[in-house]
């Protein structure tokens, strides 16, 4: 009883002011690392595995500080879903981005695919007003959406960082919108934990499994 006594007393003690400031420095955390690994991505154009490696870490790491703003684990776990958005937004913005600003659109032919004798990676060599091309354009899977003969609008990098692709897959508004929405998702989950973490606190409970006195 007395235990119990001293854990709500202690709990009683947190500031709701207090807890309103590190709710707001969980919540700018998670912007920072959204806007940090999309700036990354900048600097990385072409080394997709750097934004991919950095992003999965800061990921981690909002998770954990929701975790302690939570005081528990559900949340945290919940947070995952936009954390994906903000992964997928903030690694594919700036290459999608740099083709969009600085790329070179023509329209080509596709002449021969190396997936012709059964592969399921498509490197479709193609024929532009010039001749043909150095750079293929590459489709990872089973279906592509070319065949050869068929005439494609084509956007390359004329700084070759930045892999070519098709025109009508440039679309980098749609991945700031991915990467807001996932900046979105963490922010509505970071306010409700630190409504619910502060009731929790002042409650002096604790995750299930972490509560092992």
């Amino acid at each position: 009883m007395a235990v119990v006594d001293m854990k709500k007393s202690q709990g009683s003690t947190v500031d709701r002011g207090s807890y309103f400031l590190f709710t707001l420095v969980v919540m700018g955390l998670g912007w920072v690392i959204a806007a940090a690994n999309t700036g990354i991505s900048y600097l990385a154009l072409g080394m997709d595995v750097i934004p991919i490696i950095t992003g999965f870490i800061g990921c981690l790491v909002f998770v954990m500080a929701l975790r302690f703003l939570h005081c528990a684990w559900w949340l945290a776990f919940l947070s995952f879903a936009p954390a994906v958005f903000v992964l997928v937004g903030s690694v594919q913005y700036a290459p999608e981005a740099a083709l969009d600003n600085r790329g070179v659109r023509q329209t080509v032919r596709i002449a021969a695919d190396s997936a012709a004798d059964g592969d399921s990676n498509h490197r479709f060599t193609l024929i532009g007003p010039s001749g043909q091309l150095k750079s293929t354009l590459d489709y990872d899977g089973d279906h592509p959406k070319w065949k050869v003969g068929d005439r494609v609008e084509v956007v390359s990098d004329p700084k070759n960082v930045v892999p070519m692709e098709a025109a009508s897959d440039v679309d980098p508004g749609s991945q700031l919108a991915t990467l807001l929405m996932g900046v979105a998702g963490w922010t509505g989950i970071t306010l409700l934990a630190g409504q619910r973490g502060f009731v929790r606190r002042r409650a002096g409970r604790r995750p299930v499994f972490e509560d092992i006195d």
